[in-house]
């Protein structure tokens, strides 16, 4: 995306809005934000009284979260140099040179094929969004992060980088990827005011997530067949509230979170009642 193209993409409610975070609220900017998990924690951190930056590639669907939420929006595609650096440049000019929180949560699924059919223009799709795109946006970001002097870079991955299954390599690849990359982050950046979060979905029902990955709605909706109460995108947003608002020296390295009826990635009770 040009630079052009990325501030033609920029949004923003007005200052008046009810509710509007004070100057000096904790700053955060939130990737995957036009849907699902993204978009349930944009909206939840801004309810918390955070300054929220929220991305995506999906120019309307932000336009529509900034008018509902009042938060800042920017069209982003994390795969691309040109456009998280105009993330860095949007970014400063929102906060100045202070950031607080990075909230990865730009990724996805795609397909189900098992190994042996594995379609590799899937493969490097998923590896280029969950993990070079996160690394991307860290590399990016991390020297505001750093200069906040109270920071946290959190990463929404899945107990799919637990727990492989068929059909799941791709993806499970992908997320065993990004949460390596936070584990290693942690690491890297001991003795630093920086807590490194990682959220680990299971079941999670949003509108988007099971459509994208199997391309039809039926199988999408087959997903979740006979489990009543899945997990729902503002479920994670309040384990991720959470652990963003924890007193800072309590950092939650890692939190799996599963609906009642998923014991594994593999294993769900179905028209159970629960």
């Amino acid at each position: 995306m040009t630079s052009s193209a990325a501030d033609s993409a920029s949004s923003s409610a007005s200052s008046s809005a009810p509710g509007a975070p004070s100057a000096d609220a904790l700053t955060a900017v939130v990737t995957g934000a036009s849907s699902g998990i993204g978009r349930a924690t944009a909206a939840r951190l801004v309810a918390d009284g955070w300054r929220v930056l929220a991305v995506a590639r999906r120019e309307e669907k932000l336009e529509q979260l900034a008018a509902d939420t009042g938060c800042e929006v920017l069209a982003v595609d994390v795969t691309s140099d040109e456009s998280v650096q105009g993330l860095v440049a949007r970014t400063e000019e929102l906060f100045g040179a202070s950031l607080n929180a990075v909230v990865h949560v730009a990724g996805g699924a795609l397909g189900v094929e098992h190994a042996a059919d594995a379609d590799l223009e899937k493969w490097q799709r998923m590896y280029d969004i969950n993990v070079l795109g996160a690394v991307r946006v860290t590399r990016a970001l991390l020297p505001a992060i750093r200069e906040s002097r109270r920071g946290d870079l959190l990463f929404v991955t899945s107990v799919a980088a637990q727990e492989a299954y068929p059909g799941g390599s791709g993806y499970n690849a992908a997320k065993a990827g990004e949460h390596m990359l936070a584990n290693a982050l942690r690491l890297e950046l001991n003795g630093e005011p920086i807590r490194v979060i990682e959220i680990a979905p299971g079941m999670v029902r949003t509108e988007e997530f099971s459509l994208v990955r199997l391309g039809d709605q039926d199988a999408a909706d087959k997903v979740y067949d006979g489990v009543e109460r899945p997990l729902t995108a503002e479920d994670c947003a309040d384990v991720i509230s959470y652990a963003l608002g924890a007193p800072h020296h309590v950092n939650l390295d890692l939190v799996t979170v599963r609906p009642l009826a998923q014991a594994a990635a593999h294993r769900v009770a179905r028209h159970q009642g629960v």
